[in-house]
Order: C-alpha cells, then structure tokens, then sequence
C-alpha cells in the first residue's frame, strides 16, 4: 500500500502520520519525496479512514482486502466436495423448488430433478420476504420435509439460513445458503466460518464483487474453507427483469478467486422465459454451476411461481446446456 502525503508538510506532521501508521501494526517505509510505503498485513487497514489522516493526499492499495480468498495466495482452483458433486472442477446442478410446501410437492420434484441430472436439491423452508405478509417458508417442518426428501432420492441438500441461532435445525442439511439479503450478516458468517459444511455465499443485488469477496472472507477466515459463490443479479434501472444479470462477474471472480463461482438464474431474471437462455449463457461464461428453480405447478407456486421452470422445461433447458458445454470443450 502507498500513502501519498501532502506537499511541503512540516516535519512534525510527517514524523505523527508515520507514527501513527506504525502503530496499526504495519511497516512504513520512506524512499523519499511525499511516497510512504505500508508493509505487512494492509488488508487489515481502512482506504478511507487512512484518507482522512492529517497529511494524507491519496492511498493506493496495491493487495486485495481479502487475502484468503485472492488468487494471488491460492493459485489453484478451490474444489468443495458434497456427495458426488465436485463443485470447481466439475460442472454443478443445483434445482428444486424455491419454498417447501408439502412432502408430496418436494418429493415429486427431486425424483423428476434427479432423474434430469441434478446433483444437489434445492429448497428453501426459512424465507426472507421483502413484505412480512408473503409465505415465509414451513421452517423446521420444511427442512424435515427436504432432508426427507433427499435421502430418497439420494440428493444432498441446499438450503437457506436467516440466523445462526437455527443451526440446530440444519443438522441434516448438507449446504448452508446464505441468501442476497444476508450477504452482509457478519455475525452469521462469523458463524458459519466456525462451521464445518459447505457454503452457498450469494452476491447482495447491491454489492459489488469486491463486497461479495470480503464477505467471503469472513467465512474463510473462521476457518470454513468450502465457500461456493452465487452471481444471482444485481439492481439497475432496468425493471423488466427482476434484477439485472452479471455475467461478467463469473470471469472476474475467477481471476480474483480460487473460490467456485455458480450462477442462479431464476432470482436474476424473476421470468420462467429468460431462465433458459440465462442458463446457456452462465454455462457459456464459464460458471461452475447452475442454481435453478424448479415447480412442477408454477401458477399455484406459494413463492416466487413466475421465475420457475416446469420439470419438462427444466429438462429441454439442460439438452441445451449441455450442448453448448460441448461446444466450449465443457462436460456436464
């Protein structure tokens, strides 16, 4: 990290900064002129807190604010095992319906999303709505319902925790998915970087990929190192769509991370007609994975109905990726 200082400071000034700079712990180093140069741990400090030092022009961060989850320190792919699935270096399927509704419903989809070539089930039983008026999942009834329903059908688990006071209840449940609007719940990731099992981190639709990372980090650096990413849109002007897309994340957070990078089509689009060409082009872009929603009777759907494929669909749609994965010299 460089610190430029201001001109023709007086010697005092310079020689307090200098102190104070030391006094975080770093190293600062003075080749001359208005140049310091901070050594050390520098993830740990503030950009913009060391800005409003006295005698400070501009600070330029030359590492990452997140040293476990850069690429610079892990070069090689990170690959986090669940079941069969090897989610880094084999292309992943995630898919099931948004909100458990009955033992019948969730059954029925895993049978039809295993046999569709889904290697994890999705479901969600503790929901955070945007209004407090909506079904808001089944809660511990429900993830007793999904976990049932993936020992039948020999699916791992995915699903989404709102507070780490309910970890009791997800004894069974193989991934812990931290939704958008938790992405920045530092107590239930410190929580979860304590954890042993896998999590499903999703990108907030207001973050940028920097903020997806260092949230990373705070599960990295609990101690939890099977972190899966999720880019599943962000907010723009465009209302059309649910939210808006970021393909180009996939790409970058592979440059920036060793950590696995899927996409969830379905909360990005919030339209069943969109899902598929999304889920072609994630494959495309060279995601590691898919995150799907699926409801075999979307109209009557108790959450998110408009954004869910039919199992047929859901089907075509992986006829499709699968061939552009073949394409692209991908297997799925």
């Amino acid at each position: 990290m460089f610190i430029l200082t201001e001109k023709n400071q007086a010697a005092a000034v310079q020689q307090a900064l200098r102190q104070r700079l030391k006094d975080t712990g770093v190293t600062v180093a003075h080749p001359g002129g208005e140049v310091l140069v901070l050594e050390g741990e520098t993830f740990r400090l503030d950009g913009e807190s060391l800005r409003l030092l006295p005698g400070v022009r501009a600070v330029q961060r030359l590492t990452e604010p997140y040293p476990l989850a850069a690429r610079t320190g892990h070069p090689e792919d990170t690959v986090v095992s669940v079941g069969k699935a090897r989610i880094g270096q084999d292309f992943c399927l995630i898919a099931g319906p948004c909100a458990v509704e009955s033992s019948e419903q969730v059954t029925s989809i895993a049978r039809q999303m295993s046999a569709a070539g889904a290697q994890l089930l999705r479901g969600g039983a503790f929901k955070p709505r945007t209004s407090p008026y909506t079904f808001g999942g089944l809660g511990a009834e429900g993830l007793e319902l999904l976990c049932r329903a993936g020992r039948e059908t020999g699916l791992p688990v995915v699903s989404e925790i709102t507070d780490p006071r309910q970890l009791p209840l997800f004894r069974e449940v193989d991934v812990l998915q931290v939704g958008a609007r938790n992405m920045q719940n530092f107590e239930l990731l410190r929580e979860l970087g304590r954890q042993e099992k896998p999590v499903l981190l999703k990108r907030s639709f207001g973050a940028t990929v920097t903020e997806l990372l260092q949230a990373a980090e705070y599960i990295l650096a609990g101690g939890n190192e099977r972190v899966i990413l999720c880019e599943r849109g962000i907010r723009t002007f465009e209302k059309y769509t649910r939210n808006t897309l970021d393909l180009s994340a996939v790409p970058i957070i592979h440059e920036k991370t060793h950590l696995p990078i899927i996409v969830d089509p379905s909360h990005a689009t919030g339209k069943a007609n969109l899902v598929e060409p999304m889920m072609i082009a994630a494959v495309a872009a060279g995601a590691d994975g898919l995150e799907v929603e699926v409801h075999y009777d979307p109209q009557h759907a108790w959450s998110d109905g408009a954004q869910c494929l039919t199992p047929d669909a859901f089907a075509q749609a992986m006829a499709k990726c699968r061939q552009v994965a073949w394409a692209i010299g991908r297997e799925m």
